[in-house]
C-alpha cells in the first residue's frame, strides 16, 4: 500500500505541475493577445477612419484605405491611385458599376461610380425601379481635394454595408476626380494658405488652363462637356452635389453650403432648397454627425462684419447655378479651408451623408417637385405672355439674418502696403448679420415663345444640342413677325477670361417681318430646359452665347460701319411652324 500511495502521490504532483504549466501558458497567451490588441489599436488609431460618432471603425486592410487615411492625412491621391482604389471597391460588392464618361485633355480616363441595389446600368432602369438619381462631383478644382477623398470613403462605406438604406431609394453616381490632369500636378506650393496635406495638392485649372467651374455654359473643356453629355443629360440626376474648399473668412463652421442663386431658376425649387431641404440637412449634420455648417459666403467688409455676409455670383457658368437653371436640385459644398486636412475631409464626408440621409428619406418628394417644375416651365413657354427673363439683378439680403461663428482677427499691416495679413485669434466672435443671397431682378425682357437662328452655324447648333436642348430646323421658308435685336454698344472686357474676351452688349429690339429660310434653327421655350435656352440665346443675357463670343462674326457687317442685326430672332406668340427635330 505504501508503494502504491507513493506512486499515486508522485502521479498527482506531476499532474499538478502539468496543469500549472497549461494555466501559465494560457495566461501568457492572453497577455500576449492583449499586447497585440493594444498594438493593433494603436495602429488602428493611425490608419483606420473614425466612425461618425467618433468611436473607432472596424480595422480595414490597407488596400481599402484611401491615400489620405493611409498617410495619416498627410497626402492626397494621384489619379492612378484613385483608379486603383476604385478597382478594390469593385471587388467588394456587385452593387457597383464603373464606367468612364470621357477623357481629360491629357487623355486620362474620367471614371464614374454607379452605386445601386440592384445594379442599375441606365436611367430608364432607375426610373422603372422608381429610384432617384443623385450625382456627387469632386475635384472640379484639383487643389480642393477633400471631396475626392471623402467621396471615395463614402462609396466604400456604402459598398461594405449589407443592404445599405441609401440604396433602397437612390442610385448614387460619383465622379471623385473630375479634374485629374490638374490633380496630378501635386505640389506643396499649391494652396499654401491651407493647413495640409503637407505633401501637397493639385492645381485649380485643367491642362488647358480652364477653370471647369466657369465652363458650364460654353462647355469647352472635355471634362465639363463629358459631365453634361454623359451624366446630366443621360442620367438626369435630380440632386447634384459639387464639392469644393473655401478660400476666405475665419469661422468655426467646417462646412459651408449654397443652393442655386440665379433668379431665373424655378422659384419653388429654389425656395424648397433654401428654406426646407438645406435647413433639414444642416440640422442632421449637427445632431447626427457633430459637424457645424453655415451658408456659403464671405464678409462684405472684414473690418466691419455687421455689414453682412455675401454669397457667390449668379451666372450659370458656375455648375451649381447651371443645374438649378435646368430645374434640378443642386448643392454647393464648400469645406472650410482653415481647418486641418483631416477635419476638412471628415466634415465633407459627414455632409455628404447628411445629404444622402435627406435624399433617401425624401426621394419621392424630390421626384414630384422636379416633375412639377418641368411642367411649369413647359406651360410658361406655351403661353409666355406676361412671363419674363431676368437679365440684370440687385443683390439683396434674405429676410432672416444668419449667425456666423467667427473669430476676432489680428490685423498685420504690410510695410509695402496692400492688403494686410489677417490672423485669427482664439477669441470667438459670433455675429448675426444680414445674408446677401437674394438676386432680385432689376431688368427683365419678355420670355418669347421661341428663338429662331437664321444662320446654320454648326458651332452654335452643336452647343445647343450638347446642352440637351430640343433644337429643330425649319423644313420650309416662312415669313414671321419677330423681334430683331441690333447692338448699339459692344465692349469687350479689358482682360481675357477663360480664353475669351467677354462681351458686354447693349442694344434695342424692334418688331419686323423676316423671311426665314428652310434650315433655320428653331428653339422653343416650351421644353423642360426652356429657361436655359432663353439664357443661352437672349442677346443681353449676362452669361449667354453672345457674351462668350459665339456670335461675334455676325455682329459687325462686311465693309460697313455700326453693327449688323443679330441673327437670333425672338418669336413672341405661338405659331405653328414646319420643323423637324435635330439630333447631335
Amino acid at each position: 500500500m505504501k508503494n502504491s500511495e507513493k506512486r499515486l502521490r508522485k502521479t498527482l504532483i506531476i499532474l499538478s505541475v502539468f496543469l500549472m504549466g497549461i494555466i501559465f501558458s494560457t495566461s501568457l497567451a492572453a497577455l500576449t493577445d492583449q499586447e497585440k490588441a493594444k498594438k493593433s489599436g494603436q495602429e488602428q488609431t493611425k490608419t483606420s477612419p473614425p466612425s461618425p460618432s467618433g468611436s473607432q471603425a472596424i480595422r480595414l486592410p490597407d488596400n481599402l484605405l484611401t491615400v489620405a487615411e493611409r498617410s495619416n492625412f498627410t497626402a492626397t491621391a494621384l489619379h492612378s491611385e484613385v483608379l486603383l482604389f476604385i478597382r478594390e471597391l469593385q471587388k467588394l460588392s456587385p452593387n457597383l458599376i464603373v464606367e468612364n464618361i470621357g477623357q481629360t485633355a491629357e487623355g486620362r480616363p474620367i471614371p464614374m461610380l454607379i452605386i445601386s441595389s440592384p445594379p442599375v446600368p441606365d436611367l430608364q432602369t432607375a426610373r422603372n425601379l422608381k429610384k432617384t438619381v443623385v450625382y456627387i462631383q469632386a475635384n472640379i478644382h484639383a487643389g480642393e481635394v477633400e471631396g475626392k477623398e471623402a467621396s471615395l470613403m463614402l462609396a466604400r462605406e456604402i459598398l461594405l454595408t449589407s443592404a445599405h438604406p441609401y440604396l433602397n431609394n437612390l442610385v448614387i453616381l460619383v465622379v471623385p476626380d473630375l479634374n485629374s490632369d490638374g490633380n496630378d500636378r501635386i505640389s506643396p506650393e499649391n494652396r499654401r494658405q491651407q493647413p495640409g496635406p503637407e505633401k501637397g495638392v493639385g492645381i485649380r485649372q485643367n491642362a488647358l488652363n480652364l477653370d471647369l467651374n466657369r465652363d458650364a455654359v460654353k462647355l469647352e473643356s472635355p471634362e465639363m462637356k463629358a459631365v453634361v453629355e454623359k451624366i446630366i443629360n443621360r442620367w438626369d440626376p435630380l440632386l447634384v452635389v459639387d464639392c469644393h474648399t473655401t478660400d476666405g473668412a475665419y469661422h468655426e463652421e467646417t462646412v459651408t453650403y449654397s443652393w442655386p442663386v440665379n433668379p431665373n431658376s424655378d422659384l419653388k425649387l429654389l425656395q424648397y432648397q433654401r428654406d426646407i431641404m438645406l435647413p433639414a440637412i444642416v440640422k442632421t449634420l449637427k445632431e447626427k454627425y457633430s459637424t457645424l455648417a453655415a451658408p456659403y459666403g464671405m464678409f462684405r467688409d472684414w473690418r466691419d462684419p455687421s455689414k453682412g455676409w455675401q454669397t457667390f455670383e449668379p451666372q450659370p457658368r458656375y455648375f451649381t447655378n447651371y443645374v438649378g437653371l435646368r430645374n434640378r436640385l443642386s448643392i454647393l459644398d464648400e469645406n472650410y479651408v482653415h481647418a486641418d486636412y483631416k477635419t476638412r475631409v471628415m466634415s465633407c464626408l459627414n455632409f455628404l451623408k447628411a445629404i444622402l440621409d435627406y435624399a433617401s428619406l425624401k426621394a419621392s418628394e424630390i421626384q414630384k417637385l422636379v416633375e412639377e417644375a418641368d411642367q411649369r416651365t413647359i406651360l410658361q413657354g406655351l403661353n409666355p405672355q406676361g412671363k419674363t427673363l431676368a437679365i440684370d439683378y440687385d443683390l439683396q439680403p434674405l429676410p432672416k439674418p444668419i449667425t456666423i461663428n467667427a473669430y476676432e482677427l489680428e490685423v498685420i499691416e504690410r510695410p509695402e502696403g496692400g492688403f494686410p495679413q489677417l490672423k485669427p485669434t482664439d477669441k470667438k466672435r459670433p455675429v448675426t448679420v444680414p445674408y446677401f443671397a437674394d438676386y432680385v431682378p432689376k431688368r427683365t425682357v419678355a420670355l418669347p415663345y421661341a428663338y429662331l437662328i437664321s444662320v446654320p452655324d454648326p458651332e452654335v447648333r452643336d452647343k445647343l444640342l450638347v446642352h440637351g436642348l430640343l433644337v429643330e430646323a425649319l423644313t420650309a421658308e416662312v415669313n414671321l413677325e419677330v423681334e430683331v435685336f441690333t447692338a448699339k454698344e459692344l465692349k469687350a472686357q479689358e482682360r481675357p477670361f477663360q480664353g475669351h474676351w467677354l462681351n458686354q452688349i447693349k442694344g434695342e429690339y424692334r418688331k419686323e417681318t423676316r423671311k426665314l429660310a428652310a434650315g433655320s434653327l428653331l428653339v422653343r421655350t416650351a421644353q423642360p430646359l426652356g429657361f436655359l435656352a432663353a439664357y443661352l440665346l437672349e442677346p443681353e443675357s449676362d452669361d449667354g452665347l453672345v457674351v462668350w463670343n459665339f456670335f461675334d462674326r455676325y455682329l459687325a457687317g462686311q465693309w460697313q460701319r455700326g453693327f449688323s442685326e443679330l441673327p437670333v430672332y425672338r418669336l413672341l406668340e405661338p405659331v405653328n411652324l414646319p420643323a423637324v427635330k435635330l439630333s447631335k
